[in-house]
């Protein structure tokens, strides 16, 4: 007698190769959005997997009574209520490792177009205007000679410092608490505010989530200064926007690069009007090889824990749901 597939749930977008992998094995299950009402009561028993990249709520999580995991597609996953998945049993992965190079090249690159303005001067060729008007004007502003200040020296804050010792910058950086596994030499601040005060590049790598909110706000931007830079390649919920919008609309900072931002793709006109930011949609670790090793994580967590595996790559709050059942 044939064995039934495990049925996934796959709610809202999902990358093409998540659901062309899934679909192979697995019997799945699509809705519009995370909504338990577009779910058929009949199918609501049968759900074991969630596979996502949209925000997973404690009452979604509720509505599938034998639901085993939520493997979530990238590695930021505040939108899913991991604490109370742990409760109920529910492992929780995400895609960390597989994007870290990605988006830490991203950022360098963002860094220097934000410093270099090198779209502008791109745009300055392309539109006529070097051979009209000549050449693009200097640039005021340069990598040379700054110190920056890494928020979040995890496993892409760490590859972004690397990428930037090559550059000869010195390198401070702030986290919950000082990292003793590292024999680089970067200095520890024991607050925000301090790392801001000591650098003029700030590079803001955390994840969102109720702890980050907001947290870069007008004091950090004044602790950064005149001559600062300000780059988010983490979550735009941990910059208070407005505040960011009056910094470089005042002179309070130099220039911000951002890949993120606080309602995307929402964006401030406000902000999409300043000639001294630099903006990009979201795209840092958005590459096709980057993006097919994330969906490839995304369902070998999947079929490891339902073939009663360890999951890959579990979230911390789910980290202790993760054993050798065999």
């Amino acid at each position: 007698m044939q064995t039934e597939k495990p049925l996934v749930l796959i709610p809202g977008s999902i990358s093409a190769r998540v659901r062309e992998r899934l679909e192979t094995e697995f019997e799945c299950l699509s809705i519009e959005r995370a909504d338990a009402a577009l779910v058929p009561d009949e199918k609501k028993e049968r759900i074991e997997a969630i596979a996502s990249m949209t925000r997973i709520d404690r009452d979604f999580i509720n509505a599938f009574d034998n639901l085993s995991i939520i493997t979530n597609f990238g590695v930021g996953y505040d939108g899913i209520d991991a604490v109370h998945a742990a409760l109920r049993g529910v492992m929780v992965t995400n895609t960390p490792d597989v994007l870290t190079d990605e988006v830490a090249d991203t950022t360098i690159g963002l860094i220097l177009n934000t410093l270099r303005e090198f779209p502008k001067a791109e745009a300055h060729l392309r539109t006529g205007k070097w051979k009209r008007e000549g050449n693009y004007p200097l640039t005021p502003l340069t990598l040379r000679g700054r110190t920056a200040g890494i928020f979040g020296l995890g496993r892409i804050g760490l590859a972004i410092a690397r990428r930037l010792d090559g550059f000869d910058i010195p390198i401070r950086y702030h986290n919950r608490s000082q990292r003793q596994d590292i024999s680089y030499p970067y200095r520890y601040e024991k607050s925000l505010k301090d790392l801001a005060e000591a650098v003029d590049l700030l590079i803001c790598v955390v994840p969102g989530g109720e702890g980050t909110e907001g947290v870069i706000d007008g004091e950090i931007f004044k602790a950064l200064g005149p001559n600062g830079v300000f780059i988010n390649v983490g979550r735009g919920s941990t910059v208070d926007e407005p505040a960011l919008i009056e910094a470089l609309s005042d002179g309070t900072i130099a220039a911000a690069g951002l890949d993120v931002f606080a309602d995307e793709p929402n964006i401030p006109q406000a902000l999409l009007d300043l000639p001294n930011a630099c903006l990009l949609p979201h795209v840092a670790s958005a590459s096709i090889a980057t993006r097919n090793r994330m969906a490839d994580l995304v369902v070998d967590n999947l079929s490891a824990w339902l073939s009663g595996k360890p999951a890959l790559t579990p979230v911390p709050e789910t980290r202790s749901l993760n054993r050798d059942d065999d």
